[in-house]
């Protein structure tokens, strides 16, 4: 696994196939959190630009492909989140987002008002401790294991466990929250 990831930062056929096989998932999951389809797409950019940079540092031992490449979808988030508090300005944020097309934003609207329930779900979770919230995220709404989660967030999984667990038992009357993988 790790040759595959350190020949994507080589080889333009087998980043390409990588890129095909997760930028559905890495769409989705901005798409929960963000509610322009510039930044969206901006950020699906980001990542894997960032992951490209990146491929020699993942180690198929702390965690699969997906959880690295999620570890990486965060990262890149945390640091947008950053970048936009430090914001003055709307002018300023729109006079750097490079042009979509019609068929960009009526594409990325779309996947936007699709993850509206998620962003309810986010919305309920907002009151969670920050760890919680992050494995219940991971779990309940893009859909990792819980092994996968904890890599992600670099914890171990009996502590994504117990997490997942109190924020479970917290939001029970969220249905969303119940759902998702466990192992």
């Amino acid at each position: 696994m790790r040759r595959k990831q350190a020949k994507i930062a080589t080889d333009a056929v087998a980043f390409e196939a990588f890129y095909r096989r997760h930028v559905d998932g890495i769409t989705r999951f901005l798409a929960r959190r963000i509610d322009d389809p510039h930044t969206v797409a901006d950020l699906v950019a980001d990542v894997f630009l960032a992951v490209f940079d990146s491929a020699h540092t993942y180690r198929p031992r702390l965690g699969s492909e997906v959880a690295w490449l999620y570890g990486v979808a965060r990262n890149t988030l945390s640091a947008e989140r950053r970048r936009a508090l430090r914001e003055s300005q709307l002018t300023d944020r729109v006079s750097r987002r490079r042009p979509l097309d019609t068929d960009d934003i009526a594409r990325l609207e779309e996947r936007i008002d699709a993850e509206q329930p998620a962003r309810r779900a986010f919305e309920a979770m907002a009151g969670l401790p920050e760890g919680e919230r992050a494995v219940l995220e991971l779990v309940v709404i893009d859909q990792l294991t819980v092994t996968e989660a904890a890599a992600a967030l670099r914890i171990r999984s009996g502590t994504a466990m117990v997490r997942l667990h109190r924020a479970r038992r917290t939001l029970k009357e969220l249905p969303l929250v119940m759902e998702g993988t466990t192992g």
